[in-house]
Parts: structure tokens; C-alpha cells; sequence
């Protein structure tokens, strides 16, 4: 964990000009598309708050991102359509935001890093629900994935992903032991980004070191590794994107988004193409919407202060 950070300046609102690409306004993770006007000139870069220390992005099937704040917890969203935005959730003390994900019902749900999960409305921000997970300590709640009547948690610091239940209520969270491929590394991050198999029946992990890619069964936890063709690894692998079988995995140090196509049943990963753009500043998570991948850039390596600014950007996909 690092020390808490500077806090926040007042967030701007300036729109920062992108290059035209053609786009289509789909479901996002669903590969159906229906035809959105103006698309083409929808801006490609978007500012956040100064200090803000973003990680993770959400986008469902309406032209809207959803960035949150490590510095506070807060949650920002983002107009796709004009790249304005306002803080739907001011977040608080002790609070962070990392991975996220915003289901069909509107409910968005947030990776709490200090052992919680949370449930906010996406239209208010409000927050309808905190989930404990594990303790605060020597844990790492880090991404989130929404399968059947679960929203799946990774802890990067502990071989198991918690099952928070969808709509919002109370329920037991569901902990699932992570094994048969799993080797827990000490002292580094493990389990980060995750994301459904194409056939819904279990989860895709990437293990962030050494950089490998897991699919777990939900009936058991047992993982069996997912072998890689092209590229020997996905190291520094952080945020993952799925739609049908390609698979996107954002590593993150290397500035870099590398692509994957997934065999039927999810056990060999075949790499297609990597993206790179001269604006990602360690990017880690992502998401879709029509063709274009939107990515939060973190700026691990640039010493954060009240005034550091921080953006996403859009790469066409």
C-alpha cells in the first residue's frame, strides 16, 4: 500500500480535441452494434480532475465512462460523446476506487482495494452498498468481472476471488480458493484483471506476475493455465477487456495493449496484434465501446502531487 495521497483539486471541465474515427455504439462486451451518429467526431482524449490518481474505467451500453480515484474513492464520469464530465461520487477518507464494472440494472459496482467492495447507482453515485471482503490489511482488492448472479472480486495479494451478489442487496460473499495452476507469488501482485470466458461458465484471471492468463472454474476454483501462442507472457498485465473471443489484456509498465484470440473453451490464447499510442502513460484498465478501446492512463512512474494531471484516451480497436 502506499501513503495516503495529496488531495484533490477542483475538477476541469475543458474538453481536449481527438483525432476522427468511425465508431459504433454497441452493448459494450456484447459484440452487437447499432449505428450512432457523429460518432466519428467524438473526442479521443479526456481530462480528469488534477490529482486524481485514476486506475479503473467502466462503460455499459450507453456513451459514458465511469473513471475512479485512488486518491479518495471518488468516482467520475465522462460524456464519450463531448468528453465532459463531472465527480458523480466525492468519495471520503480511507476510501478507494480501482477496478469497476456497471451492470445492465445501472448498478456500478467498485473494487475497494482496502478489503470492501461497493455498489453505487451510476446515475446518482450514491452508494447503495459496501461488501466486506477481507480485512484491510496484507489484501488488494483490485478488479471486478459481473458473471450469472456474482460480481467477481480479485484480491492480488491472496489466492482467492470473492463473489459479491448483483442488484445492490445484502447477501454472503462467496470466497473461492484459487488452485491447481495457481502458484501464489509473495510480496508482489498476483490476480488482477478479470473478465468472464466466452462461454460464461468461468473466469478469465491474469496473474500479473509473471504474467500469465488463468481460466478458473466457478464449480471449484480449480485454475488451469491458458497457454500463450506468439508472445511467451503478459507481464505487467493489469486491466482485461473481452468481447466474444478476443481477448484485450492492458500491460500496463509496457504502455502497451496486447490482443488475443481465445480458442472455444478458453485454454490457448494466440496473439493477434498489440496497440500502442504515443499518449498511454502506463495505462491499466479498459474498456469498449463501439470500435474504439477506451484506457485510463494511471502515470505510475510520474511522482503524483495536487496538481499532476491525469486523462483517458481512446485507440480505435
Amino acid at each position: 500500500m502506499t501513503p495516503p495521497p495529496p488531495p484533490l483539486r477542483p475538477t476541469r471541465r475543458a474538453v481536449l480535441g481527438g483525432a476522427a474515427l468511425a465508431a459504433l455504439a454497441v452493448t459494450a462486451g456484447a459484440g452487437t452494434a447499432a449505428a450512432a451518429p457523429g460518432a466519428a467526431t467524438w473526442p479521443t482524449r479526456f481530462p480528469l480532475p488534477d490529482g486524481w490518481l485514476p486506475e479503473g474505467i467502466a462503460i455499459g451500453s450507453r456513451p459514458y465512462a465511469y473513471l475512479g480515484s485512488r486518491a479518495n474513492g471518488g468516482i467520475y464520469r465522462t460524456d464519450l460523446r463531448t468528453g465532459e464530465g463531472r465527480i458523480l461520487f466525492a468519495g471520503g477518507t480511507g476510501l478507494i476506487s480501482v477496478g469497476l464494472k456497471i451492470d445492465h440494472d445501472g448498478l456500478l459496482y467498485v473494487a475497494g482495494n482496502t478489503g470492501v467492495a461497493r455498489v453505487h447507482d451510476s446515475r446518482t453515485g450514491e452508494l447503495l452498498a459496501t461488501h466486506r471482503l477481507t480485512e484491510a490489511t496484507g489484501h488488494f482488492i483490485n478488479d471486478v468481472a459481473l458473471l450469472g448472479d456474482r460480481a467477481w472480486f480479485t484480491d492480488s495479494r491472496d489466492a482467492a476471488v470473492h463473489g459479491v451478489p448483483r442488484g445492490g442487496g445484502s447477501g454472503a460473499v462467496r470466497v473461492l480458493p484459487l488452485t491447481g495452476d495457481w502458484t501464489q507469488l509473495p510480496d508482489v501482485n498476483n490476480a488482477n484483471g478479470i473478465v468472464a470466458t466466452p462461454d460464461g461458465r468461468g473466469l478469465i484471471v491474469v496473474k500479473s506476475t509473471p504474467g500469465e492468463l488463468h481460466n478458473v472454474d466457478l464449480a471449484t476454483g480449480r485454475t488451469t493455465r491458458i497457454r500463450l501462442v506468439g508472445q511467451d507472457t503478459v507481464v505487467n498485465g493489469d486491466g482485461l477487456w473481452r468481447t466474444g473471443r478476443t481477448l484485450y489484456v492492458v500491460q500496463n509498465r509496457l504502455n502497451l495493449v496486447s490482443v488475443w484470440d481465445l480458442d472455444r473453451k478458453a485454454t490457448t490464447a494466440t496473439l493477434r496484434r498489440t496497440i500502442t499510442d504515443p499518449r498511454f502513460d502506463v495505462p491499466t484498465t479498459a474498456a469498449r465501446f463501439g470500435d474504439r478501446l477506451y484506457l485510463v492512463n494511471a502515470r505510475f512512474t510520474t511522482p503524483p502531487t495536487p496538481e499532476t494531471t491525469y486523462d483517458a484516451v481512446a485507440v480505435p480497436v
